[in-house]
């Protein structure tokens, strides 16, 4: 299981979340924030730092937004990089 950052993060730019991921698992695309699913470990740090509840275990993510497992994985390892600071 992974994390997976929603719609609520759209356009956001928070990142606080990304601050507290002890393995960089946060990548910065042009309108949101998303998590590699292969590095993320689960550890459940970014989901109450975020400020707009946009983040989710992957089992719990509302059907309404599961296209965003697939948005998170592809993003991430497209190639885009890695934030762990605040913008």
């Amino acid at each position: 299981m992974t994390y997976i950052v929603a719609d609520p993060c759209v356009n956001c730019r928070y990142t606080d979340c990304a601050l507290v991921c002890p393995v960089d698992a946060f990548h910065l695309d042009d309108d949101m924030l998303v998590i590699n699913p292969e590095t993320c470990i689960d550890c459940d740090a970014c989901v109450p730092e975020c400020p707009v509840e946009a983040i989710f275990a992957e089992d719990k993510l509302p059907s309404e937004w599961s296209s965003f497992t697939q948005i998170n994985a592809d993003r991430a390892l497209s190639g885009l990089p890695t934030i762990n600071v605040r913008l």
